[in-house]
């Protein structure tokens, strides 16, 4: 195994994976925050609020 450290500049390559795995991690957060189900900050957009106070039907 490290001989194939031999071959890469370790610095480079560390950088490129944390660069690679960090752009994936927003990524995925970013398709989840766009969807119906896993909005976290929003929440469903079917449960909104009518003016009594109670949610709408679905």
């Amino acid at each position: 195994m490290w001989r194939v450290w031999l071959l890469f500049d370790p610095r480079r390559t560390l950088i490129a994976l944390f660069t690679f795995l960090f752009t994936l991690a927003l990524l995925i957060h970013f398709i989840l925050l766009s969807t119906d189900r896993f909005n976290w900050l929003e929440g469903p957009r079917g449960a909104t609020l009518t003016s009594q106070g109670t949610a709408a039907p679905r």
